[in-house]
Formats: C-alpha cells, sequence, structure tokens
C-alpha cells in the first residue's frame, strides 16, 4: 500500500470528482492522504474531509505565499490542531520565489507555526523555495527538531540540496519527495533522493500540482502517488513492495498514528 504524504484534495480540480479520485486511490493501493491546509478561511473544508472520510487525514496552517489572509496566532492554531483528525501543523514555511519586499510577516507566521507545533506535539510540514538558509535558521532559533525538543517534522516536496535535506534531517525531520523527481531535468534532485536513506522519505503528489511522469501536465491526484514510489525503487536499486512498506511505516511513525 501507498500513502499520499500531501494533498489538496480540498481544492476545486478534486473536490469536484471526489467519487472519483477515492476509486482511483483504492485501485492503486493508496490507502491514505493527507489533505493539507493553505489558510484558515478553506480550512474548514479541509477538516470536512478528514471527518467524512476515515482514510483522510488533515493539518491546520497556513502557507508562505498566502500574503493577504487572515495570519493564524500560537494560540488559534493550538486550539484547531486538538481535533483527532488533524495530524500536523503547516503548511508553514518560507517562499522567497514568489514574493518581493520585506518578507519578515513570512518568516513570523512561520516561527507562529514552529511554536505551536511544539506546544501542540504534533509535526510540521515545511515548505521551502528560494530560501533553504532562512528556513534552516529560523527551524534552528526556534526549536524545531527532535535535537532541541521540538517535534521535528517533513520537508514536503523536496527540490534543494543534500545538504539541505542533511541539516533538516539531522534535526528529526523526514524528506517528502513528489512528482517532481521523475522529471528528465531533475537530475540534482534525483542524487538527493539516491542519498536520503529510505528510513527518511515520505511520497507525496502535492495534487493537484507536479503530476509525475507519465502524466506530467495532467491535473495531479493522489492515485499518482504510486509512480513516485516506482520511480524511487528504480532509482535506490530497491524492491517496490519495500519502497511502499518503508514510505508507509514512516507516515505513521511521524504523525504519531495508531494503525
Amino acid at each position: 500500500m501507498y500513502i499520499d504524504s500531501h494533498c489538496h484534495i480540498n481544492f476545486p480540480d478534486l473536490a469536484a470528482r471526489l467519487p472519483e479520485i477515492f476509486r482511483n486511490m483504492a485501485e492503486n493501493q493508496v490507502s491514505h492522504a493527507l489533505c493539507v491546509s493553505v489558510d484558515m478561511p478553506d480550512f474548514p473544508q479541509v477538516l470536512d474531509l478528514a471527518e467524512k472520510y476515515p482514510n483522510v487525514y488533515a493539518s491546520v496552517g497556513v502557507h508562505p505565499d498566502y500574503e493577504d489572509t487572515p495570519e493564524p496566532s500560537v494560540e488559534s492554531l493550538l486550539a484547531l490542531s486538538r481535533h483527532p483528525r488533524i495530524v500536523a501543523i503547516g503548511e508553514t514555511g518560507l517562499d522567497y520565489f514568489r514574493l518581493q519586499g520585506d518578507l519578515e510577516w513570512q518568516r513570523e507566521r512561520f516561527r507562529v507555526h514552529i511554536r505551536a507545533s511544539r506546544a501542540s506535539g504534533k509535526p510540521l510540514i515545511i515548505h521551502t523555495r528560494a530560501a533553504s538558509a532562512d528556513t534552516i535558521r529560523i527551524m534552528q532559533e526556534e526549536g524545531a527538531g527532535t535535537d532541541a525538543g521540538g517535534v521535528g517534522g517533513v520537508m514536503h516536496c523536496f527540490t534543494e540540496s543534500l545538504e539541505v535535506a542533511e541539516a533538516a534531517m539531522a534535526m528529526g525531520f523526514y524528506i517528502s519527495f513528489s512528482g517532481i523527481v521523475t522529471f528528465k531535468s531533475a537530475k540534482d534532485l534525483q542524487a538527493v533522493a539516491r542519498a536520503v536513506p529510505l528510513e527518511r522519505i515520505l511520497i507525496e503528489t502535492d495534487s493537484p500540482y507536479l503530476a509525475p511522469v507519465p502524466f506530467r501536465g495532467r491535473t495531479n491526484e493522489p492515485a499518482y502517488v504510486k509512480h513516485v514510489a516506482e520511480f524511487l525503487a528504480q532509482l535506490k536499486s530497491l524492491p517496490l513492495a519495500q519502497v511502499a512498506q518503508q514510505t508507509t511505516d514512516n507516515f505513521f511513525k511521524l504523525f504519531n498514528i495508531v494503525r
């Protein structure tokens, strides 16, 4: 079985065809999915999916790309995270690729999420793009890692260097690979994936974005996470069953879910 550790099935492209989405998951042996929050106004949709479907979990948080949106507080994140279907804080982090100017508000939002993670005991889902140095620095300063009494978490949709992966893993974080790793142009990322131990890897779709080969260019969905696993198995010269089992075990361990 496979688990999609990061998707957005509440987004319109997927929410409009949920019966098909779940049917495709079952046909491709994708047993569970984590639907990840990106802002507070849409959080009720995310939670509703996790309440309705026993194989869907949810997170609570505000994505760094969302500038004009209600800011979460430690207290509000902590209160919402107490729901039994909420297994993580995020997605959160830093993104200097899409936004320009003074981004101190983004860094402060990230700190709020880390503090909520520490207070709630629930792991972080971290997004970083063109901001790896500041991301790692703030994680260290705020004690996000298990090495500093934090909960750890996952670096989602990882596209950074091996040095960044190693810094995150040293803090107890997992590294999650999306369909990007299957792209022919992703040679550097594939080298990172070879080097990261399977015991520290999760797989994801980040759907509806970033569909893996052979579906690149189409709307992504959780069923396609199987192709990420297949690619990683070939890349690391490992049996597919081993990759499926280990990434599944990693998911349940990280998010402290009892099977």
